[in-house]
């Protein structure tokens, strides 16, 4: 079953010699940041890239103490998900999106169990729970309290980097579940970074085309147990709510309870909650912020966060993320997630062999995907349907090849893609959307992007020429100079 809450998997994380404490009064303005970066350049345990997970225990001008870089590597990603490997996760999922249209009574009792499991995922409303154990309302709120991050120098300010921000559709009253930074103005108040393509700014949009001068309700959930953490930052289709999802990753449903001072649900088991409310008519500047491009991004115009309710565990744990030039734990999240959600991809474009997304292209500049060829084409054909895919739409740069190819082995990559395209042949140029956060791009949130067919070009392709082999040693070769090379013993 899943962890019962933040601390469960703290303590985990200890278990595995995956967590250091830090004792020592460090300053949540560019100290942690520095003391991360650092953390992060060592190898963790068993030699794995990423560092450790840090538990600040004196985090200077606050008594809470602050969790950091704890999702920082591959083991603790599948230690998050309770997994030996995280193909493990990708095929429980590949189980469930198996399930036939059953075609007669056998079929039909057969997905039973599936379709029960499913439906013990769904999220679960409690009367009560952990994170009403401290209750600060009006000005009693002062988000000061606790030890947020001013991660870079030139950062607008202090900022909350790990929320999970809820809201409604205010057409169909849909839970919706994102990770959006929040600046802090002051003890109260907080900008609400809602990049234009997110679900949170389609709330804002509909609820201010239907009153100008309302307010939409919002709550931040901050630190919860690993999969429901995880849960804001899930590419999941838009119809599937993101706390079921987090109940299936966990085995277990969430528990939610209703909030102080509004009607949405958060985790009963989260650290702090913050309620309150946006106005529909209110933007104040945000930025510039220090971000996972290994750049800032810039001052831009965002709607206001009002916390009217604060509530926490006794003694919350501050759970934070730093973001910043790559590889920063961001990656290690999103390196999972692309194992995980292969499957989601591969459904509906069965070509698709693999995926993968170097730390270098801080998951939207590079993708690189290899695809069973079948016809003339066919990898203009899977670039254009990435483009089209959810997030990967911001996909800067697509990069095609061979099944034969291991996309996770670069020297490889470049190595084949460079000896396979002709670069006015196998370009291709589009436009559309583009993160927000691309500051390259020729306007915010629109530009170019670039598809490379570095697959083996075919005559029905009007490749006229005959394609060379590869140099490849025999087999048989290979087991001769075996037993040769044993005898020398080299």
């Amino acid at each position: 079953m899943g962890y019962a809450d933040l601390r469960e998997f703290v303590r985990r994380l200890e278990r595995e010699g995956e967590l250091r404490r830090i004792r020592a009064e460090v300053d949540p303005v560019l100290e942690v940041t520095e003391v991360v970066q650092r953390a992060q350049a060592m190898a963790g345990p068993k030699g794995n890239p990423g560092g450790m997970a840090l538990l600040f225990e004196k985090p200077k001008g606050s008594r809470y103490p602050l969790l950091i870089n704890a999702f920082g590597s591959v083991r603790r990603m599948e230690l998050a998900f309770e997994v030996e490997k995280l193909d493990e996760v990708a095929g429980r999922i590949r189980g469930f999106l198996d399930m036939q249209t059953p075609q007669g009574l056998f079929d039909k009792l057969k997905m039973l169990p599936k379709l029960a499991e499913l439906g013990s995922f769904m999220p679960k409303t409690v009367k009560d729970g952990p994170c009403k154990e401290v209750m600060h309302k009006g000005n009693d709120v002062n988000l000061f309290d606790f030890p947020i991050l001013k991660c870079w120098p030139q950062d607008g300010g202090r900022f909350i980097t790990f929320p999970l921000v809820f809201t409604r559709n205010p057409e169909t009253g849909k839970r919706n579940v994102g990770m959006y930074r929040m600046q802090i103005y002051d003890e109260r108040t907080t900008g609400m970074h809602w990049q234009t393509q997110k679900h949170g700014a389609e709330h804002f949009r509909r609820a201010r085309a239907k009153n100008p001068e309302g307010r939409i309700a919002v709550s931040v959930a901050i630190g919860s147990d690993p999969a429901t953490t995880l849960g804001g930052i899930l590419p999941i289709p838009p119809d599937l709510d993101e706390m079921m999802f987090s109940g299936f990753l966990r085995r277990e449903p969430v528990e939610l309870v209703k909030c102080e001072s509004n009607d949405l649900e958060v985790p009963a088991n989260a650290e702090i909650v913050l309620e309150g409310y946006v106005n529909l008519n209110e933007m104040r500047t945000e930025g510039p912020f220090g971000d996972h491009t290994g750049f800032y991004s810039l001052e831009g115009e965002y709607p206001v966060f009002h916390v009217e309710c604060v509530t926490h565990r006794k003694d919350p744990i501050y759970l934070a993320t730093v973001v910043g030039r790559p590889p920063q734990e961001d990656f290690y999240m999103g390196y999972a997630i692309e194992r995980v959600f292969l499957p989601l991809m591969k459904l509906t474009h069965a070509e698709i062999a693999d995926v993968s997304m170097p730390a270098e292209g801080i998951v939207h500049n590079l993708m690189i995907v290899s695809i069973r060829k079948s016809f003339p084409g066919h990898a203009r054909k899977v670039m254009n349907a990435i483009w089209s895919l959810g997030q990967a739409m911001f996909t800067k740069v697509i990069v095609v090849v061979d099944d034969d190819v291991n996309v996770h082995d670069y020297r490889e990559v470049v190595w084949k893609a460079l000896c396979a395209i002709d670069p006015e042949r196998d370009v291709q140029f589009t436009l559309g959307p583009v993160d927000t956060l691309d500051h390259a791009a020729r306007m915010q949130d629109f530009g170019s992007k670039m598809g490379i067919d570095a697959t083996r070009k075919w005559v029905s392709e009007g490749f006229a020429r005959p394609w060379p082999d590869e140099m490849l040693v025999e087999e048989k070769t290979k087991a001769r100079v075996e037993a040769i090379w044993k005898s020398l013993g080299i």
